[in-house]
């Protein structure tokens, strides 16, 4: 395959220089008559100063300069500027600058005559007259008898309105584009648990940070009923809207079939997978840590399918690592589920997350890593779960603090004594 064509370097006019005897003065005038954007005003060391002003549509800057009495280009000033300004409606910007005070040399006038065309350019169809090229034109003084072009061709007026309509056009399709985009995010957001169904012997807590207005991170709390929680994280492969489709789907298989998942975890994630799996693309997946905890025993049995190991930090700072047991959600039909269990004691901490806690890099591409969430988390031991998850995010989003590639998502949870 040939190698894609390096992108040409940008290239445009930067300045035009009219000479002014006051730059104050003029600048009033371009600013409150023609109705121009400043586009900058600076003064240096050496008592200079330059001003530029710009017209509302476009890329031309005018360079406001006053030169020296006496000076070559103090002679310049008063005449004819060789500056031709196009609009689609050369009589409606005479009237309205006419009536700002703007001094015009004549009534636009019209001309029309027949031309070629090019060589190039497709022949006149036989029988069919030679076109017809035409402009309005007039010209108007500023303060300083600097006199410009005030133009409107046939064909140039076609393509300023077209280019006009779509850049209005692409103006409106991307404030659409945000409107949904912020829609689907207040969505999104009412995906996440709402409530925290209350337990005596585990004080738990989640978050979610997107890289972007949605993501395709999944984190939740499920009351399965006779003292038992879910605790989900999930991640989809995927980002954005894509994500955030398939993230929505996963919760809404998980949340329909919660009701089996009490003593029966294996047959709850295989209903889950195949439901994932007849509802999405091939290509779709999603990697999934789901736990059941026991409030009346600290029994914690957990199904990791693919995901990261979940961390175990014991009273004793002792880690344990719950890895996984079965592969990821969606990609097959057919798909066994086995299940693990372990006891939690009171001072424990329990932790699930993401891959977009860990693989956040600084400035020299070093990842935050397992070993510095470890460290976190001891050491975020003794704060309530709420505040813990918090502290944690901040480090990571400190750690990393450019743009972020990928949605944080975490649950800390602690045992207590009932």
């Amino acid at each position: 395959m040939a190698p894609s064509p390096a992108p040409q370097p940008h290239l445009r006019v930067h300045a035009i220089n009219i000479y002014v005897r006051n730059q104050d003065r003029s600048l009033r005038f371009y600013l409150d008559q023609l109705g121009f954007n400043l586009a900058f005003d600076a003064k240096f060391g050496s008592g200079g100063r330059w001003v530029a002003v710009s017209p509302p549509d476009g890329s031309a800057v005018l360079m406001l300069i006053a030169p020296r009495p006496k000076s070559k280009e103090y002679k310049l000033i008063g005449r004819a500027t060789q500056v031709a300004f196009v609009s689609e409606d050369v009589m409606a910007k005479f009237h309205e600058w006419r009536n700002r005070g703007v001094r015009f040399g004549h009534p636009p006038r019209l001309r029309r005559f027949k031309y070629e065309r090019p060589a190039t350019a497709p022949a006149t169809p036989a029988g069919e007259e030679a076109p017809i090229w035409g402009a309005v034109f007039t010209r108007f003084m500023d303060l300083d008898g600097n006199s410009f072009a005030l133009v409107g061709f046939d064909e140039v007026t076609r393509e300023v309105e077209a280019q006009r309509r779509a850049i209005a056009g692409k103006l409106e399709a991307e404030r659409r584009a945000a409107q949904e985009l912020e829609i689907a995010k207040q969505v999104q957001a009412r995906l996440f648990p709402q409530e925290l169904p209350p337990l005596r012997t585990l004080e738990y807590c989640g978050a979610c940070v997107q890289a972007r207005q949605v993501g395709g991170d999944y984190y939740d709390f499920l009351s399965l009923g006779r003292g038992r929680l879910g605790l989900v994280v999930g991640d989809i492969a995927g980002k954005g809207i894509a994500g955030a489709l398939l993230m929505a789907n996963l919760q809404a298989n998980l949340r329909s079939q919660c009701a089996m998942a009490l003593d029966q975890t294996e047959n709850f994630l295989c209903s889950v997978n195949q439901l994932f799996y007849e509802n999405t693309a091939e290509s779709a997946y999603a990697t999934l840590f789901f736990a059941e905890y026991d409030d009346q025993c600290g029994r914690l049995r957990y199904a990791n399918c693919g995901h990261l190991p979940a961390l175990l930090i014991r009273r004793d700072g002792a880690l344990e690592r719950l890895d996984s047991t079965c592969t990821v959600l969606g990609l097959f039909a057919t798909w066994d589920c086995a299940v693990d269990e372990r006891v939690l004691f009171p001072g424990d901490t329990l932790a699930l997350y993401t891959d977009g806690v860990i693989e956040a890099f600084n400035d020299t591409g070093e990842e935050f890593g397992e070993e510095r969430l470890i460290d976190s988390l001891r050491r975020h031991r003794d704060q309530p779960s709420h505040a813990a998850v918090a502290s944690i995010v901040d480090e990571v989003r400190s750690f990393s603090p450019q743009e972020q590639y990928d949605d944080i998502t975490m649950i800390v949870a602690r045992c207590r004594a009932s």
